[in-house]
């Protein structure tokens, strides 16, 4: 008698934990991803290709991995054609959301100037680096290694023959293996 009472106890426990599951977990899926390790808060748009994140209170300059927007902040450079806009189209796609940074086992983890070299990917699993090329708004930059150059230089030969974004807007100049971006418009 002991042992029906046991595990009609034992069922009716596992039965209403897995109800109480059922009903918190949209509340935990947000709690989770508002609190994963990886996932920062934009304190501001460098340029197209160039984020501050807040990092445990300390901010941090993040370059993209494989991504070279035109310049619109270089000293002794003049804003480049399409510069302004690949910024926009940074910070238009990212607004407010946070972002999920992730090294690349090939890259060093900083470039010369100190930023730490991440992809950087949106909410919805987007790898921003990515789109930028896809959309025409930055080259790919294949003068380091890293795991997607491949995928990277596809977009980039994708968006050239679509004539999207700085494709159609500016005469890039190639410089051996890549582009870089004139101040001239088409």
């Amino acid at each position: 008698m002991w042992r029906r009472i046991h595990w009609r106890l034992l069922a009716g426990a596992i039965v209403s934990f897995s109800l109480l599951i059922i009903y918190l977990q949209p509340t935990w899926q947000a709690m989770l991803s508002s609190h994963q390790p990886g996932l920062y808060k934009i304190s501001a748009f460098v340029d197209g290709d160039t984020i501050e994140v807040d990092m445990n209170g300390h901010p941090e300059k993040v370059r993209f991995i494989g991504v070279d927007t035109p310049e619109t902040h270089k000293p002794n450079t003049p804003v480049q054609c399409y510069g302004p806009e690949a910024a926009a189209f940074t910070k238009q796609t990212v607004g407010n959301q946070k972002v999920r940074l992730v090294a690349d086992p090939l890259d060093t983890d900083r470039d010369r100037y100190d930023r730490l070299l991440r992809y950087v990917y949106l909410a919805d699993g987007t790898l921003l680096n990515l789109r930028l090329i896809e959309q025409g708004y930055a080259f790919y930059y294949p003068y380091f290694p890293f795991s997607r150059k491949a995928d990277f230089a596809e977009a980039e030969t994708q968006a050239q023959l679509g004539r999207r974004g700085l494709w159609a807007a500016c005469h890039p100049i190639p410089t051996g293996g890549g582009y870089v971006s004139d101040a001239l418009r088409s």
